[in-house]
């Protein structure tokens, strides 16, 4: 298979293509289109494809494009349909939520919100499509669910902020429109209208969690990378039969921090520290507005903020 080893021995070997295995798919056919890349090669793996997508892989993709497509062509108007300024002023262009009057109907005019309310039921079928697809494929190869589940955590807050939150505060208003700035400026508007969000103990939580994450798959990134040259990469190899390099880098870790994860142990860490920092995240949001109307005075009534 088209091959990569590490920065100490950039090697690419380029023998026949990998298809991967076959016992246990349920013989579902593959789009057995391969090729290789140089570029790829000096960062992972040269190797591109087979592409398997069934049903669900299909439908995600084609919903997905119809959702980009409204959210982009809607944008593209709101300049007058000048290339210059849509490329130019993309970061500031925005497809936005429906108007407070609307609540939430499900019927409104198109340029009312109409528009919005399309691409995103088009943008979330897409992704809990891709998200089916990811859990049958797993299944299919005979793997745990691990990623599926962490997909999931992420489609949690995704579906707080764009349809739980607006739902229960009876309004699509509430939801967060498609675009880049206008984003963060609802962000910092969520944060205003209720009293400070950095009070809400649910972000402090998702921050812990996101730097936590960040910190560990540093850590562990860097063990790993360090003891490279002597195979530690190969991390199964040095679990079932243990080698120089994890000795070393268990070795270090005792000296500096009295303590070592196993190499099983800190990827599972690092999947709970990252997938809870959505989860958290999700619930200070969905808290905001439907039962705390001010984080800070919530904050100073319990103990933790002062006027």
């Amino acid at each position: 298979m088209a091959d990569y080893q590490n920065i100490f021995t950039q090697v690419q070997v380029r023998g026949h293509t990998d298809y991967g295995v076959t016992e246990g798919t349920n013989s579902e056919p593959r789009y057995n289109v391969t090729a290789t890349s140089h570029f790829l090669g000096r960062i992972g793996d040269a190797q591109l494809g087979p592409v398997y997508l069934g049903w669900s892989g299909v439908a995600s993709l084609i919903c997905g494009f119809i959702a980009i497509e409204i959210i982009g062509l809607n944008m593209w108007a709101s300049v007058g349909w000048d290339p210059i300024k849509f490329f130019g002023q993309l970061p500031w262009l925005s497809l936005d939520a429906p108007l407070p009057e609307h609540g939430l109907s499900l019927f409104m005019p198109l340029n009312e919100g109409g528009w919005w309310l399309m691409a995103g039921m088009f943008l979330t079928a897409s992704i809990l499509l891709w998200w089916v697809r990811s859990y049958r494929r797993a299944i299919s190869l005979g793997m745990g669910t691990h990623v599926c589940w962490a997909f999931a955590a992420a489609i949690w807050l995704y579906l707080v902020l764009g349809l739980i939150r607006p739902v229960m505060m009876g309004s699509w208003n509430e939801a967060v429109p498609f675009g880049i700035f206008t984003h963060l400026d609802w962000t910092n508007n969520l944060s205003l209208v209720y009293g400070n969000f950095f009070y809400n103990p649910f972000h402090m939580l998702s921050i812990v969690f996101l730097y936590g994450s960040a910190l560990l798959f540093a850590m562990h990134g860097a063990t790993i990378l360090a003891v490279g040259r002597y195979g530690g990469e190969r991390e199964i190899e040095q679990i079932t039969d243990r080698g120089t390099a994890s000795e070393r880098a268990a070795l270090f870790w005792r000296w500096t921090m009295g303590f070592n994860a196993s190499m099983e142990s800190i990827h599972r860490w690092a999947w709970w520290f990252a997938i809870l920092c959505p989860i958290t995240g999700g619930i200070g949001v969905l808290l905001t507005g439907t039962v705390v109307d001010n984080w800070f005075l919530w904050g100073a009534d319990n103990g933790f903020a002062r006027f």
